[in-house]
């Protein structure tokens, strides 16, 4: 999931998404996101979970 953020643009996933998004961040190898990073996304993809029709929006620069 992490493929499709586009660093110019918004990218929002819904909470299917989210799901694989979650799943995916621990099996990334060393170094592609920094540990800050990554609990910070899992952080914020588990409030999607947990609430209802809530969407992880990434904002472009």
């Amino acid at each position: 999931m992490l493929g499709h953020l586009l660093p110019y643009a918004d990218t929002v996933f819904n909470h299917r998404q989210v799901s694989t998004l979650l799943g995916e961040v621990p099996r990334l190898p060393a170094g592609v996101l920094t540990d800050e990073f990554a609990r910070e996304v899992i952080e914020l993809g588990q409030a999607v979970l947990d609430g209802p029709g809530l969407y992880l929006w990434f904002l472009g620069d």
